[in-house]
């Protein structure tokens, strides 16, 4: 038996083949279908002449398998194992493994800031060798990746288009109520600009610890598919609420439940993006299980609200507080827990180092705890973080540039003060084809130890084409050295 799953990939680059059934009707049937309308529906238009040109088409090309977790599931099926089969056993170098493939994945954004900020997915950009968007007006521009996010799902990108450029109004999506008329504006199988509406299903959506377990989705009926990830979700205001995202779906298409990522949790993870580079998020300290029948009966309790503590961690938050095993949690910072999964998002959604009342139902008695927030720790698997205030240069030969490194960043990696720099972007094919990508260190140049932007400009401020340059880069835990050769120029 199949069972539905949560689908936030990519376009596939196929087309869906429809038939097209035509009848006849009779008199009395077609006299039945015309019953009289009490209440206009509402008119879209006005949103989507606005905000149109805000939306961008997103398309990313990376070499070589994708995590699963990016959207991008390698190829399966009789055609992968035959194409295996002839690499292992007949060596045919027009069978490149899936760590030799070219990709392309494509997705939705839009523009948030007139000065080239834009929003998408993570899973969208993941692992990109090099991204780039195209507006309404047909313009292509390579974009920046500045900052990802995986574990809200949430890449923030740049382009470099002179200022100017239209943008979206970014709307409250605390506001939002289940019924409320929505609408979303996207790429659909790669259809640019496609407009579809519905309402919110269900606001404060949890999808569990195995799906974003820190994040509290907008649910909705609009038709969402592969393709509309990234691309905005508008109020009848005309105001983005929030990010396109998942779907649930058991044959990897749209069947009328889809996610959104709350603008509200995205525009503070572009805030700490912009100022910082990486994302903190608060933890509290504690393993939950939901209040069941068993609970309710063994405890005595008038319903099944809130989250029972199974465990403390030691020196956490929680211990500190003086939070128990047994203790059932009512209320994070004035909002109710009505189930186990409704606390996750809201803790980490507070900022470190706050201290919050925390409403608790200890011995039959409730009492109010104040709790100071702790930092979860960073996600391993977010691109390192650039200082941004450090300023970025570039070796065109090469076709990358670089930034500095913030000590948090150096600490995180293993690195001492003063080494390394990161790269910023990769926006010419000699680094591309290399594999380099937004986010690895770079930590020696020709054996020479860099450890600044000034340090990188000096070592490749000879190179040429014909010569090759030697890079020793760290990405995650690993280093290995990187050769780049760049092309000679040929004559027509």
């Amino acid at each position: 038996m199949s069972h539905p799953r949560l689908v936030s990939g990519q376009f596939f680059g196929g087309l869906l083949c429809c038939a097209l059934v035509v009848g006849f009707a009779s008199p009395g049937a077609a006299q039945a279908q015309a019953v009289p309308v009490t209440a206009a529906l509402p008119d879209f238009t006005g949103i989507v002449q606005k905000n149109a040109p805000a939306v961008v088409h997103v398309e990313s090309k990376y070499t070589g398998r994708r995590p699963k977790s990016a959207g991008g599931a390698p190829m399966q099926g009789p055609d992968a194992d035959q194409a295996e089969m002839l690499r292992r056993f007949f060596g045919m170098p027009m069978m490149p493994s899936p760590e030799e493939q070219a990709h392309t994945s494509l997705g939705s954004g839009f523009i948030i800031s007139s000065d080239g900020y834009i929003l998408t997915n993570n899973h969208v950009v993941d692992h990109a060798d090099t991204v780039t968007v195209r507006l309404q007006d047909r313009r292509t521009l390579t974009a920046k990746v500045v900052g990802t996010d995986p574990t809200y799902d949430i890449a923030l990108l740049k382009v470099d288009a002179g200022g100017n450029l239209p943008s979206v109004t970014i709307g409250d999506s605390r506001l939002l109520k289940a019924g409320q008329w929505v609408l979303a504006i996207g790429s659909p199988f790669g259809f640019d600009y496609t407009v579809t509406q519905g309402i919110v299903s269900a606001v404060g959506r949890n999808l569990g610890s195995q799906d974003q377990p820190d994040t509290s989705f907008i649910q909705t009926d609009v038709p969402i598919n592969r393709g509309n990830s990234g691309g905005p979700l508008f109020n009848l205001q005309g105001q983005v609420v929030g990010i396109n995202s998942q779907i649930y779906s058991d044959t990897g298409g749209y069947q009328g439940v889809a996610f959104s990522i709350p603008i509200d949790v995205a525009m503070n993870v572009v805030d700490q993006l912009k100022t910082k580079g990486y994302v903190t998020r608060g933890e509290l300290g504690v393993m939950i299980k939901p209040v069941d029948d068993d609970v309710v009966k063994a405890l005595k309790l008038d319903s099944a609200k809130g989250a029972i503590v199974v465990s403390v961690s030691p020196n956490s938050a929680a211990q500190k507080a003086g939070l128990q095993s047994g203790d059932i949690l009512l209320a994070f910072n004035g909002h109710s827990i009505e189930q186990g999964a409704d606390l996750p998002p809201l803790v980490a959604m507070t900022k470190p180092g706050t201290t919050v009342p925390m409403q608790i139902l200890r011995d039959g008695r409730e009492k109010t705890v104040e709790v100071t927030v702790g930092t979860m720790p960073r996600d391993g698997n977010a691109s390192a973080s650039m200082s941004a205030p450090a300023p970025s240069t570039g070796t065109d030969a090469l076709g990358l540039s670089v930034q500095g490194l913030d000590q948090a960043t150096r600490s995180q990696l293993g690195l001492q003060p003063g080494e390394g720099v990161g790269i910023a972007n990769v926006s010419g094919p000699v680094a591309s084809q290399a594999g380099l990508q937004p986010g690895d260190v770079i930590l020696m140049v020709n054996q020479k130890k860099v450890g600044s932007v000034d340090a990188f400009r000096a070592a490749t401020a000879g190179v040429k084409p014909g010569d090759t340059v030697l890079l020793l880069v760290r990405r995650g835990d690993s280093s290995n050295f990187i050769a780049l050769t760049v092309p000679t120029e040929k004559n027509d």
